[in-house]
């Protein structure tokens, strides 16, 4: 991907994001190629990578388990096998420092994203966020990297109190609009707070925050119509489609076990639709 590409997929995606009359920006998320190329095809206009998913496919557990290499090399398959702009899911930057993690930033830029995922979870047993003023100097160690590499790159800014349970429940909003609004000012351009199912809780942070919410959409949150309505800007869908397309390959594997029967690929994307799919996306993003 050449760099004027790369810059005009960013521009794009950044304006998605400032765009206050626009319906939520609905970033699935991605494991591999072929997902990615699936998710283009049905019109979507932009994916985040799984980094759950991602470690899935490789055999690996969520959580930086995988090398940061190995993660970015299949972020730069997905990123060069799509003309949509694609967000990488860098976890907690691989890196205790700053300087961790504007070198994983580099790398992610260079590997053609235009967004990145960041998140403040540990598996610290003593605390599990990160502290919050660590986390922002990570963020602005991020912005630097991106604007010294002249890309106006969209960084999500994570923080996992309701993902994590953190603290006293109904500490639980405040808490996470002072962590979310902190890294806006160092440099976010949306803020993530998975784990909020109901809509009062949603409209409290959409009303506390000083950026765009990104909800992390599931069978228990609200349909997207209705995030809207609360003010969401974005909804992506973490490991979701992976683990259920695994589920589904589990009901594949009961089947041919204790029944001997194949039913249940039915629903399988016809052999010469999937060719013609990957064959057409190769020839028009493939340098």
């Amino acid at each position: 991907m050449d760099t004027d590409t790369q810059r005009e997929l960013a521009q794009t995606f950044q304006n998605r994001h400032t765009e206050t009359t626009a319906d939520p920006l609905v970033l699935p998320n991605s494991w591999d190629a072929a997902s990615t190329i699936i998710y283009e095809a049905a019109g979507l206009e932009a994916v985040g990578t799984s980094s759950a998913g991602i470690a899935a496919a490789l055999g690996v557990p969520d959580g930086e388990h995988l090398a940061r290499d190995e993660m970015l090399a299949v972020v730069s398959r997905i990123a060069h096998g799509v003309g949509i702009p694609v967000s990488a899911d860098i976890e907690a930057g691989y890196g205790d420092t700053p300087d961790d993690v504007a070198g994983t930033v580099r790398k992610t830029i260079d590997a053609g994203a235009v967004g990145i995922n960041l998140e403040d979870g540990t598996d610290n047993s003593e605390s599990s966020l990160m502290d919050t003023h660590r986390h922002s100097e990570k963020i602005r160690a991020a912005r630097k990297t991106a604007d010294e590499a002249d890309l106006p790159l969209v960084i999500n800014g994570r923080t996992d109190v309701f993902w994590r349970d953190v603290g006293n429940e109904a500490d639980r909003i405040e808490h996470a609009i002072e962590r979310a609004n902190e890294y806006y000012d160092a440099g976010s351009d949306c803020l993530f707070i998975p784990g909020v199912t109901d809509a009062e809780t949603i409209a409290a942070l959409v009303d506390g925050l000083d950026g765009p919410l990104n909800v992390l959409g599931g069978p228990e949150v609200p349909p997207i119509p209705e995030l809207n309505k609360l003010g969401v800007a974005r909804v992506s869908v973490g490991s979701g489609p992976m683990r259920a397309t695994l589920g589904y390959l589990r009901e594949i594997s009961t089947a041919l076990n204790d029944e001997g029967t194949y039913h249940q690929m039915e629903n399988a994307i016809p052999y010469s639709d999937l060719n013609a799919l990957l064959t057409t996306s190769r020839n028009h993003h493939t340098e």
